[in-house]
């Protein structure tokens, strides 16, 4: 079973998500639990805690099938000490928000180097902060987001999220969020059967499938390998209807929160039920 949702807004409220989950009948969600381009934000308050539980309860969705995104601000791969240690306590608070509202899975970039240092540098520091980050709280699991390789970013290379799990000390609170857009910029073809299997298995041997927990299911509006971000429709972009249906009836990836990002919320509802006619499995 394959459980697919969307990103939705949480306007007036983190509470108001799990509703509009149900509107567009996703069967996963993915939220912000704070605005996203901001560092501050308001405590979560009681109320808004125990209504978001109870309607998400409402929603049918499981609470181990949201998954929350994190600032886009934050770079804990950041060479600069005091922006780094900014961002360490922004990802910090993000998990303990994780927390606070009965969930586990917070997806996170791991973050850029900004072309002042190494990508072996970058990778070393964003494996502290991961470390950092799990000691100073209690349950969230931090999902490191496979890139596109934009800029200075890690996290394109399958083996930069198997080192980082390497590194990390609480392995059971590790894994990995992949985003078909970012793997297919990135140089990860999935269009194929063979090019599927050749990815996915070179995923399971590089970094495991066991640390795969979520998956951002999107559209591509630039070519292979491009090594840019930008999320398409699902079915009219470069990676194309085929795609999507190899992932889907892929058993492996079974239990799964599949969470769409393309760029028109209006045709969530729409692209569910495409994905969803997709499943022969």
């Amino acid at each position: 079973m394959k459980y697919i949702g969307a990103h939705v807004s949480i306007s007036g409220g983190v509470e108001t998500a799990p509703g509009r989950a149900q509107e567009i009948g996703a069967k996963a969600l993915g939220i912000f639990t704070k605005n996203q381009r901001r560092w501050n934000a308001s405590a979560l308050t009681e109320d808004s805690i125990s209504n978001f539980k109870k309607n998400l309860e409402t929603s049918g969705i499981d609470p181990s099938l949201v998954v929350v995104h994190d600032s886009y601000l934050i770079n804990i791969g950041n060479p600069d000490r005091g922006k780094r240690k900014q961002s360490l306590n922004a990802l910090i608070d993000e998990a303990q928000r994780v927390e606070q509202l009965g969930l586990t899975l917070l997806n996170f970039h791991p973050g850029s180097g900004l072309k002042e240092q190494t990508e072996e540098e970058t990778i070393a520091l964003v494996g502290e902060g991961i470390n950092t980050v799990l000691s100073e709280t209690k349950s969230a699991v931090l999902l490191i987001e496979a890139t596109a390789g934009q800029g200075a970013h890690v996290g394109y290379r399958f083996e930069h999220l198997s080192k980082l799990i390497e590194n990390t000390e609480q392995k059971n609170r590790i894994g990995v969020c992949v985003d078909t857009c970012h793997i297919f910029a990135a140089g990860y073809d999935i269009r194929t059967a063979k090019t599927y299997a050749e990815t996915i298995d070179g995923f399971d041997t590089i970094v495991g499938l066991e640390y795969l927990k979520a998956i951002h299911i999107n559209d591509s509006k630039v070519e292979f390998s491009s090594r840019r971000d930008r999320h398409e429709k699902i079915g009219l972009g470069y990676l194309g209807l085929d795609a999507f249906n190899l992932l889907l009836n892929d058993n492996r990836l079974d239990g799964l929160p599949f969470i769409l990002e393309t760029p028109d919320s209006a045709a969530w509802a729409d692209e569910i039920k495409t994905l969803y006619s997709l499943m022969t499995k």
